[in-house]
């Protein structure tokens, strides 16, 4: 039943992950001459530079890295991201998508925005509409560099080109398309709710674990370890109870505040977690605080 139940919804995200990337193609980006990163935005360039049709110009620079997802992440992720393309080239030939706007900025922000949000909602049903980031896995596994790096250089190089074919302008607002795209996508592929992960660790661990679960009503973990270790008296340590909980962006300061209460000398630090799942979430009718249990 659950499997039956994801497969519906990533037949969903698909279906309207390629909508809005055909919305933002033919509403924004292709009638403007605006490009995206990417192989979309090498696709966009080519499309400019040669007038071949669009939608059979992604098809073919997608092939490669569908074929290289095959071998890298699995059949199923390549059969998807074909399915994904295919769909894409559909829609980009028969959808008669309007022309939205011609002001520049507009054209930068919402065309980038509703690309990022398609390919984020295809990404989210385990498939792609973009090859690059197979490529950049594919590289990062035989090189000593990351795949945001190699992504970085690609795109580098794709501006690079639109800058000296299309010219500066066309170049500069088509990478501040595709910094919007890049950062909806990461938006709806980790997740909208930012979480951050707060560690406390203090001689009085005590008090504060019945500070953060009785008046914050935060769920705990509790590591045990040893604090001390001091560079004058590096003999001398104590056990210590490592306390670790989950709270919204919001609430990071309230919950320094209470540590600083209790004990104004505990070491404290937080990570950032894009996305928090499982457990018991709780929605309080009060706030649009969430209680985590884990």
């Amino acid at each position: 039943m659950n499997a039956y139940k994801h497969t519906i919804q990533d037949i969903i995200y698909c279906v309207v992950g390629i909508a809005f990337s055909g919305f933002a193609l033919k509403s924004f980006l292709v009638p403007n001459h605006f490009l995206d990163g990417g192989i979309t935005g090498i696709s966009l360039l080519t499309h400019e530079l040669t007038h071949f049709n669009l939608a059979f110009i992604i098809a073919i620079a997608n092939i490669p890295f569908i074929i290289m997802g095959a071998y890298q992440i699995g059949i199923r992720f390549a059969f998807k991201t074909l399915c994904c393309v295919i769909g894409l080239g559909l829609v980009l030939t028969f959808v008669p998508y309007p022309l939205i706007t011609n002001d520049k900025l507009l054209i930068s922000i919402f065309g980038g925005f509703f690309m990022g949000l398609g390919i984020g909602l295809v990404m989210r049903a385990g498939c792609a509409l973009d090859g690059i980031e197979v490529l950049a896995i594919y590289t990062w596994r035989r090189s000593s560099f990351t795949v945001s790096e190699i992504i970085l250089v690609l795109n580098v190089i794709i501006f690079l080109v639109a800058a000296l074919q299309l010219g500066l302008e066309t170049a500069l607002y088509s990478m501040l398309t595709y910094f919007t795209a890049s950062k909806t996508m990461a938006y709806v592929v980790e997740g909208f709710e930012e979480y951050t992960g707060v560690t406390i660790i203090s001689g009085k661990s005590e008090e504060i674990k019945e500070k953060l679960v009785m008046e914050m009503s935060k769920a705990i973990t509790i590591y045990k370890g040893e604090r001390g270790f001091m560079k004058e008296s590096f003999e001398v340590s104590h056990n210590c109870d490592i306390v670790f909980t989950v709270v919204t962006r919001l609430e990071v300061r309230k919950l320094k505040s209470l540590v600083e209460t209790v004990d104004a000398k505990a070491f404290v630090f937080t990570n950032t977690i894009k996305e928090a799942a499982g457990g018991i979430l709780k929605q309080h009718h009060t706030s649009h605080y969430k209680k985590e249990e884990y």
